[in-house]
């Protein structure tokens, strides 16, 4: 697939947003900064929330709503930037609030269910404003902290337990009719879905004891990251190891578009016609444009 670099030398981009105005709003998880880019490698930081922001996405506010993980070990692997374990300056999981006119970080929430965030990854609003998202867990040198699916509705203080227990939880999406959540799961290589009966209430899935179902499982070692779903109702995944990204019809059918990085950690769409899609290429630092072959589904809320 033909692309174009539109920026480099960021530090661990992740969180692509599409601006009205034509800009793309990241993350650099490494340096901890909120940024914009503008093309042509020209770009500004415009908050500066510190420890690992993540997911992000503009919210019925109009503010920039963020995952942040509270920050990762990073190494150099033969000139990629690869991120690790919970580093010593961990700050702590949490849901943020950034007002873009400003750059002023607000921390809405940091646990649920009076049991704290570990690491928050990606999110996502449906068309009633409520917020969708997921936590990672953490990863030590010996054990692991498990992760989840949550749910903040529209206006409410206190966020709820969908699901729990999965391995890494990654990237969330809405389908077109938003009655299913997607959950991609990092580790096991496997995208979930959460039938919903009405925001915020999952339908039990067969057997009776998931509340998920595996729509896709990757063959030999790949990763999942953070998603997409385009206008079809297919899912596109950002995929480690053999980095690229992985169209998923909800069938499970799949296939994979490379691209030069490992890890390839996010995609968004936008544009006139939704067709124009950017593509984090994380491990190298650069952000990536193209045209996509299927539109994007429209998020719900733009700035």
């Amino acid at each position: 697939m033909d692309y174009s670099i539109v920026a480099e030398d960021l530090l661990f981009p992740e969180g692509p947003v599409w601006m009205e105005d034509g800009s793309i709003i990241l993350v650099e998880i490494a340096r901890g900064t909120v940024t914009r880019v503008w093309g042509d490698n020209r770009k500004e930081v415009i908050a500066e929330p510190g420890g690992g922001p993540n997911g992000a996405a503009i919210g019925p506010d109009g503010a920039l709503w963020l995952c942040n993980n509270g920050g990762f070990i990073y190494t150099d692997v033969e000139g990629l930037l690869v991120p690790g374990g919970c580093p010593d300056d961990y700050s702590g999981g949490r849901i943020e609030r950034v007002d873009l006119n400003t750059g002023k970080v607000e921390r809405v929430l940091d646990q649920v269910e009076g049991r704290p965030l570990k690491g928050p990854n990606d999110l996502v609003f449906d068309r009633h404003g409520n917020l969708y998202f997921s936590d990672h867990g953490k990863t030590y040198s010996r054990h692991r902290d498990f992760g989840g699916l949550f749910y903040l509705a529209n206006g409410a203080s206190e966020a709820v337990e969908l699901d729990h227990h999965h391995t890494s939880p990654n990237g969330v999406g809405l389908s077109p009719d938003e009655t299913v959540v997607y959950m991609a799961d990092t580790m096991t290589g496997r995208l979930w879905a959460f039938d919903l009966s009405e925001p915020g209430h999952i339908m039990p899935a067969a057997p009776p004891f998931h509340k998920g179902r595996v729509v896709a499982t990757m063959p030999d070692l790949q990763y999942f990251d953070s998603l997409a779903v385009l206008a079809s109702g297919n899912i596109a995944v950002a995929t480690i190891s053999n980095g690229g990204i992985t169209v998923i019809t909800p069938a499970g059918e799949h296939t994979h578009t490379m691209f030069p990085d490992p890890f390839v950690t996010n995609i968004c769409f936008g544009g006139e016609d939704m067709q124009d899609a950017w593509i984090t290429l994380s491990g190298t630092g650069k952000l990536a444009k193209c045209r996509w072959p299927e539109p994007g589904l429209a998020l719900n809320y733009y700035a």
